[in-house]
């Protein structure tokens, strides 16, 4: 059925850039089959992989749906943009954002699916660093789209249902949802091959051996695999000096540095001047720049900034402005007891937040960051701690809150818990600290069997509001217009 399409459609986007050099930044892709039957444009056609994930359609929704559901925002008015769905719970089966990732993630790995059908593995070392790639970002839109539109691993993954799995170029093909477990199985065996394809030859805009086995030990976490994560987190660590994090002086920079100027990012998606989408970015919800480029409507919560205020000397306070009413003369606000007044929207508190803006310098510029450094000590200190070694565990997350300034009593051991009951309480809250706002809050608590809270205002429909970790909400509808072409489709549960 020609409809059936939908999966494929744009999918000879194999990508003609300026330059077949992998130095060069990834284009805008343009049809072209014959290119699949000249191994000199191999690495352009890749490159027009890359640039498929460089799309708003994939990369916005990407960051902001992983993001919108969290307790670490709040959502400080309605909005047209169908991501408020994400935000509140309110999921809908026509939701725009649902649609756009869907379509985008299928076009990419296809993309990837007609180079990897022609590709010899094994004819040249350049060759087999151009399957690997390809084999990284497949991997990579299906891990995106399964935690997306699938039940977290550890809820009986062998009977509910992910998304399909599509690794062969079928015009014809009307796929089924595969099962969690099954589509995790495939994101395993592809960065299985890819890591042992690859060198880490390339720069952090393009995949490498080390970013797969980071995906990997990401991956292997998520699965509750949890000797598999830490040994691949390990070896990512100790990888020669091919990474290191930022110091602590360094760190509130981060997020303005571009790829190559950051040695901490193992994989991010490289956006340039000319990808900046002003209105359209993915910072464009979190932050509103002194020259009005933005909207700002979504703010740090509450509950987040209390848990960073724990420690006022905590550098990462910097990923988070406070906002203040400026008086005549452009000074800060003071009320009758001399504090600042802070600006309000709705009642609501605005705290823009900056990890998606000011890169080189400009408001609404951001190369998001799919894979740090420090991740892999966190996912290396989960695991440990989900295996009993509380002493390894602790010891990576002080190296985390080392870096950030932190020092004393700040710090935990085994006699200075702070008040946490368990290592595993430790870990997590590490992680919402560090790795804040980079799509990895909601997901850290379902996996977990840990229910979200917001106990702050927003837009929510209830306040406080629980969203239970069983709950039929806790992922998206499959898009209503992709069932309508296939009818093997089955849609998530409404509750």
């Amino acid at each position: 059925m020609k409809q059936i399409s939908k999966y494929f459609a744009g999918l000879s986007l194999i990508a003609l850039t300026a330059s077949c050099s992998l130095n060069k930044e990834p284009y805008s892709a343009i049809p072209d089959d014959g290119i699949l039957k000249d191994e000199t444009k191999w690495p352009a056609a890749t490159a027009g992989n890359y640039a498929l994930l460089k799309e708003e359609d994939f990369t916005r929704n990407y960051f902001q749906m992983g993001e919108f559901p969290s307790d670490d925002i709040t959502l400080s008015g309605a909005t047209t943009d169908p991501l408020f769905y994400s935000y509140t719970y309110g999921h809908i089966t026509n939701q725009g954002n649902t649609r756009q990732i869907w379509r985008m993630g299928y076009k990419a790995i296809n993309g990837c699916n007609r180079l990897l059908e022609v590709m010899p593995e094994g004819k040249s070392a350049a060759i087999n660093e151009l399957i690997g790639e390809n084999l990284f970002i497949r991997a990579f839109v299906h891990f995106g789209l399964v935690r997306s539109f699938g039940r977290p691993y550890a809820q009986n993954p062998e009977t509910n249902l992910g998304v399909p799995v599509i690794t062969k170029y079928d015009i014809t093909a009307m796929p089924k949802r595969n099962t969690v477990k099954e589509v995790y199985a495939q994101i395993v065996a592809d960065l299985s091959r890819a890591k042992k394809l690859m060198n880490n030859d390339n720069t952090n805009s393009y995949a490498t051996k080390n970013a797969a086995m980071a995906l990997l030990a990401r991956t292997y976490l998520y699965m509750g695999r949890n000797d598999s994560a830490a040994i691949y987190a390990d070896s990512v660590i100790t990888y020669g000096k091919k990474y290191t994090l930022l110091g602590t002086g360094e760190l509130p920079r981060y997020f303005t540095k571009s790829n190559e100027n950051n040695e901490e990012t193992i994989f991010a998606i490289h956006h340039t001047l000319q990808d900046d989408r002003t209105w359209s970015s993915i910072g464009s919800m979190y932050y509103m720049s002194p020259g009005g480029q933005g909207y700002g409507e979504i703010y740090a919560s509450d509950s987040y900034r209390a848990l960073l205020d724990k420690y006022p000397e905590d550098v990462r306070h910097a990923f988070v402005q406070p906002v203040y009413l400026k008086d005549q003369y452009g000074q800060d606000s003071l009320d009758a007891s001399g504090v600042k007044v802070m600006a309000k929207r709705n009642g609501i508190n605005k705290w823009y937040i900056l990890k998606y803006s000011n890169q080189d310098n400009v408001p609404t510029l951001s190369s998001p960051v799919v894979l740090r450094l420090a991740e892999m000590y966190l996912i290396r200190a989960e695991a440990n701690a989900k295996m009993g070694k509380d002493m390894e565990a602790l010891n990576d997350v002080n190296i985390i809150r080392t870096r950030a300034g932190l020092s004393g009593n700040a710090l935990f051991s085994s006699s200075n818990m702070q008040g946490y009951a368990t290592v595993l309480d430790v870990v997590l809250d590490e992680r919402r600290l560090e790795l804040a706002f980079e799509t990895h809050r909601v997901f850290d608590l379902f996996r977990n069997n840990k229910n979200l809270f917001r106990d702050y205002p927003g837009v929510q429909p209830d306040h406080p509001q629980t969203v239970k970790y069983t709950d039929a909400r806790v992922v998206h509808f499959i898009p209503e217009s992709e069932i309508l072409l296939d009818p093997n489709l089955v849609q998530n549960p409404i509750q």
